[in-house]
């Protein structure tokens, strides 16, 4: 999953940073509106962790702009503690949550988890596709009861499909949504990511959809032949 967070104050920025990269995210940074809002608009996110007071750009006027142009991913808005009027003015502006300063890292991280959960159709904290189990919290992928070791990018895979699973997934927006921006991006890499998946899975959980990208099936149909 890829998070963009938005944060001036330069500690709090990086251990926002730390904490979600050890939870296997994808993370993007701005330090600014104006750089955020950019990032925001023509990137795709599964969830952004936007602070209320910027420098260039408030949050408030970003987030409105973003839901004006139709962006639809979750948002979470961290706000001062006594300012309660930011958080209705957040809320209002299209925020799904929020987290008032200072916080308990964990609690930003569970929010994290339950706003990606749900805006993939998943209300519950561990997901399940055949023999397969994701423990979002702990970041842990079970098959038949057994875990399975992951690279970091190969969970990223997978745990994308399994929150898309039985949708089609096309390797373009899997490069999108596993990759910070600044990665060197190559479609090619996420077969060769596919490709160990399924040394250390079923093979039949992971269709290759030719023309369009994986889709991920509990295994009681048969899948399609494999091009890789």
């Amino acid at each position: 999953m890829r998070v963009l967070v938005v944060e001036d104050d330069k500690d709090l920025n990086r251990q926002l940073v730390s904490a979600l990269s050890d939870q296997g995210y994808a993370v993007d940074t701005a330090s600014d509106g104006e750089e955020g809002y950019f990032l925001g608009d023509t990137e795709p996110y599964d969830v952004v962790i936007l602070d209320i007071g910027l420098p260039k750009m408030d949050g408030i006027s970003i987030l409105e702009e973003w839901r004006r142009s139709d962006r639809k991913m979750p948002v979470i808005i961290l706000t001062a503690r006594d300012r309660w009027s930011d958080k209705v003015a957040g809320m209002d502006a299209g925020a799904d949550d929020y987290l008032a300063k200072p916080f308990h890292m964990e609690e930003l991280l569970a929010r994290v988890r339950a706003q990606v959960r749900r805006a993939s159709g998943h209300a519950k904290a561990e997901i399940e596709c055949g023999p397969l189990r994701l423990d979002t919290k702990s970041a842990r992928v079970t098959c038949d009861g057994q875990q399975v070791k992951l690279t970091s990018h190969e969970y990223r895979l997978l745990a994308y499909l399994m929150h898309h699973n039985g949708r089609v997934v096309s390797r373009t927006e899997l490069v999108e949504h596993l990759y910070e921006q600044d990665f060197d991006r190559d479609s090619n890499t996420i077969e060769v990511f596919i490709g160990r998946l399924r040394k250390k899975i079923p093979a039949d959980v992971i269709e290759t959809v030719r023309g369009l990208g994986y889709r991920l099936s509990d295994g009681s149909e048969a899948a399609e032949p494999s091009q890789d």
